[in-house]
């Protein structure tokens, strides 16, 4: 079995916040010394960070699920719980790392680079920091946010200057071998190289690398063979070297139809028209395949192709060869543009943006959508009428109920926000008017009682007592009667 794997798919979970923390202080004659609950601990992260030590993605073929640490929740005499740990990851320089639908969520090039793949929830705030003014001791707090839960895959696409390309037992893992420290495995059978091979060169003052990719065939592209795997890790190279087999046996097979062949493949998968070719005769140490060189070279070199004629087994020609591969390395480095530092974008927020949308629903529902509403929601606590209450306040202030009005919502209309549906009253807004009364309790979400408030029972015992107007005007004629 392969010790390469260069595609995985990983289940990443960051760390949830921590709960904020409902307490009383508490002291011998101070019974009641205010709220002191502290914050949650906000959860971890998970990022990937390129290292020069990790040359493929084996370890997340057998671990793919990863899991950032929970941040802890808050306690009283206000202790704010611990933020959970990061968890970092470690990959191979190259790596892509994509959304399950295919789109680029980054590229890491270059060891250092990193990527925060899942961002950890924000801790709740305890009833400590929810205290103010009008809300002196809250009966609630507020619950950690949940982490980022998300699917990604990781590309492995080798970074070398120079890719080696051919068909099956031409000869590239004997040709990195001999030019590089590189020790592929080398037989006498094809599809040998079941996995990409790496190898340092050094020429002079000039030091690059060349990538041994396993062996294409005709629809490689389309995926027949192992081509399909294995041409993501040509796409980073800056020069690609046909290592041509002058003395194969199978029939059907020359030089010039296996440069076809491959640069038919090269160019179904795309992006690589660009790159300058450099063509390898090999095996040329074999009478046959001498002669096979010298007829093929003039249509080869007609094609505006450089041709060395190189032997593996006897090193001839391989100096020529990888001076001409130095020079196209040094060539498409001086060409490239410098590296500029990363620029930091800052997009200002629109006057008119309020941070949030609403939809109207086919079935005549409204969905409310926004970062803050839908974290606000997620960190309420709906077993605790307060809570719900102060959720109705926050909501009301950042403009959702009047927005609601003007898209035609209705009163007990179906409201969604995130995963919670709610029916509509606006009455329960009450906004910065509102007085709170016992802790843990909101006035405006209790059931309306069809018991007579003690105002109007004061009122009809009031209306009791006063008499009539008829017997009023009676009375003044009954007394002189009586006189």
């Amino acid at each position: 079995m392969t010790t390469f794997v260069d595609r995985v798919v990983l289940h990443m979970q960051a760390g949830d916040g921590g709960h904020g923390c409902v307490s009383i202080h508490r002291e011998k004659f101070k019974p009641f010394g205010g709220p002191d609950g502290g914050n949650g601990g906000h959860g971890g992260s998970v990022s990937l960070v390129v290292d020069a030590q990790v040359t493929t993605l084996l370890d997340f073929h057998f671990r793919p699920h990863l899991k950032a640490e929970n941040g802890k929740g808050g306690a009283g005499s206000n202790r704010d719980g611990a933020n959970g740990r990061d968890l970092v990851i470690k990959v191979p320089n190259g790596t892509v790392v994509q959304s399950l639908d295919g789109e680029v969520l980054a590229d890491l090039v270059g060891v250092g680079t990193t990527f925060e793949a899942a961002r950890g929830g924000r801790g709740g705030r305890g009833n400590a920091s929810l205290a103010n003014a009008r809300r002196k001791a809250p009966g609630f707090a507020e619950l950690g946010e949940p982490g980022d839960r998300l699917d990604v895959v990781l590309e492995l696409k080798s970074v070398a200057d120079v890719g080696l390309v051919g068909f099956p037992s031409a000869g590239k893992s004997s040709l990195i071998s001999v030019i590089s420290a590189a020790k592929p495995k080398i037989a006498d059978y094809p599809f040998t190289t079941l996995v990409p091979n790496l190898g340092v060169v050094r020429v002079d003052n000039h030091t690059f690398t060349v990538a041994d990719v396993p062996g294409l065939i005709p629809g490689a592209a389309s995926g027949k063979g192992l081509g399909l795997e294995f041409l993501r890790h040509v796409e980073r190279c800056a020069v690609l070297v046909h290592v041509i087999d002058t003395a194969t046996l199978e029939p059907g097979r020359d030089p010039l139809a296996d440069i076809d062949a491959i640069e038919s493949e090269l160019s179904q998968y795309g992006g690589l028209a660009d790159r300058p070719r450099l063509v390898a005769l090999n095996k040329v140490d074999v009478p046959d395949g001498k002669d096979l060189a010298d007829i093929v070279r003039p249509d080869l070199e007609a094609r505006g192709l450089r041709v060395f004629d190189i032997s593996t087994a006897t090193r001839e020609g391989l100096r020529e060869l990888t001076y001409a591969m130095a020079e196209l390395v040094d060539q498409g480095r001086r060409a490239a543009p410098p590296a500029e530092p990363t620029r930091i974008v800052i997009r200002p927020k629109a006057v008119d943006d309020a941070g949030f949308t609403i939809e109207a629903e086919p079935d005549g529902s409204y969905t409310v959508r926004g970062s803050r509403p839908e974290r606000w929601v997620k960190q309420t606590n709906f077993d605790n009428d307060e809570a719900v209450g102060y959720l109705a306040d926050r909501l009301a202030r950042l403009g959702v109920e009047e927005k609601l009005a003007k898209a035609g919502a209705q009163p007990g209309d179906l409201v969604r926000i995130g995963d919670r549906e709610f029916d509509w009253q606006p009455t329960l807004y009450a906004g910065v008017d509102f007085v709170p009364g016992n802790r843990g309790t909101d006035v405006r979400l209790e059931e309306k009682s069809n018991r007579p408030s003690a105002s109007d029972r004061l009122a009809a015992r009031k209306a009791r007592r006063v008499r009539p107007e008829d017997e009023v005007e009676a009375a003044p004629a009954a007394e002189a009667d009586a006189e």
